[in-house]
């Protein structure tokens, strides 16, 4: 797993490491039982405070994501891994309203819609 922080982004620091974890974990990059790196690794990797890193796990295992076992660090959750893929479609459907929506005030055809979609997936080697 690597982890990119941007200190030009709007999004909170902790924010894009929770983020980038959650995703992690959809992508099976991280599986249940893994560890995540410790809290002092992690803040070294990425440049960011402790406290920071520290507030992102304590997130993440508040929404039931990581559990923490005490001396031993974070690991990932069994369970809450299918809550996460429903937000993430939940937030394909609200991004792919918003093109549509765009898309009509501007009269592109169903067509052209379709087409767009069809070239975005061969260029990014989507099914």
């Amino acid at each position: 797993m690597r982890i990119i922080i941007s200190n030009q982004s709007e999004t909170p620091i902790y924010q894009q490491l929770k983020d980038q974890i959650k995703d992690a974990i959809l992508a099976g990059e991280l599986s249940a039982g893994d560890i995540l790196p410790s809290i002092r690794a992690m803040a070294n990797e990425t440049r960011a405070s402790v406290l920071t890193v520290r507030r992102a796990y304590d997130e993440l295992e508040s929404e039931g994501l990581v559990h923490s076992v005490h001396g031993k660090g974070f690991f990932v959750a069994a369970k809450n891994i299918e809550v996460i893929r429903e937000a993430k479609l939940k937030e394909v459907e609200r991004k792919l309203l918003e093109a549509y929506d765009i898309g009509r005030q501007i009269g592109v055809s169903k067509e052209d819609m379709w087409s767009m979609m069809d070239i975005l997936f061969d260029e990014n080697g989507g099914k």
